[in-house]
């Protein structure tokens, strides 16, 4: 994820931009001061996901910057920072994602740049789809991706199952093998899986999506589109798309599936 930050208030900008290098799913984080400078940049570089834009400043305020990127780029993402609640209005009149007035925590922060981009998954991550409806599969530019071992595309959905919070080696073994003791042995056994899972992926360009760190493993959200994600996030495509299905080879996702027919009645139940 490539994100820019604008505020003319250099230490307020470089204070934003360190907090934003902390956030996982950011991969490149560039600060401006100045708002002609940022659009110069957005014009000269590959696509930028989303922009952080204080509203009061000179000569270009963050309103008119944000529909200088948008005519520019129509997918950018927008979160206005700023002390003045007054503009909050205009802010959305530009379609803007988000609004935060300052000062800004790191928490409110987090939480506010995390819905700007799994918000906009459909447009900035179609890249990489997650099909978890019915079965589950995994697709680069539609092209579905293979795996040498049924256990390594299992190992996958159980990851995209737990929404990117991490599980531990032998809480993953559990899932994979339920009725086989954690022993050394099986332990080697699964190594090979993960070994093959991670070949499997950067085979096809998209090993970041997978995550393991001092024996934990997970998967990374923000780098891809997943249709039960946008299902719980309310989008009303996901929603119609649901039928009751949700990874139905695997036994241990009934309890999600059970979930989701439940939230699907409640989605229809509300007013429109």
């Amino acid at each position: 994820m490539k994100v820019i930050c604008v505020d003319d208030e250099r230490i307020i900008m470089e204070y934003t931009v360190s907090m934003l290098q902390k956030m996982p799913m950011i991969d490149e984080v560039k600060g401006f001061t100045n708002a002609t400078k940022s659009l110069e940049y957005l014009d000269n570089n590959t696509k930028v996901d989303l922009a952080l834009l204080d509203i009061n400043m000179p000569d270009m305020n963050g309103i008119e910057l944000a529909t200088e990127m948008k005519q520019k780029h129509p997918d950018i993402a927008i979160i206005f920072l700023t002390g003045y609640s007054q503009y909050a209005v205009d802010a959305f009149a530009v379609r803007a994602t988000g609004y935060l007035m300052k000062p800004v925590t790191e928490e409110k922060l987090f939480d506010e740049v995390k819905y700007a981009l799994f918000g906009n998954q459909r447009k900035i991550k179609a890249h990489v789809t997650v099909q978890t409806f019915d079965g589950f599969d995994i697709f680069v530019d539609e092209i579905a991706v293979t795996f040498k071992y049924a256990r390594c595309k299992e190992l996958l959905a159980y990851l995209v199952d737990r929404h990117g919070n991490s599980v531990t080696r032998a809480e993953a073994f559990s899932i994979l093998w339920e009725d086989k003791p954690y022993n050394r042995p099986m332990q080697k056994q699964f190594d090979v899986i993960i070994r093959s899972l991670r070949t499997s992926l950067k085979n096809y360009g998209i090993d970041r999506i997978f995550e393991l760190k001092r024996g934990n493993m997970r998967i990374r959200p923000e780098l891809f589109t997943c249709d039960a994600y946008r299902f719980f996030s309310g989008d009303i495509d996901a929603v119609n798309a649901f039928h009751g299905k949700y990874m139905a080879p695997y036994a241990w996702a009934s309890m999600t599936g059970s979930f989701m027919t439940w939230k699907a009645e409640e989605y229809m139940a509300s007013p429109k």
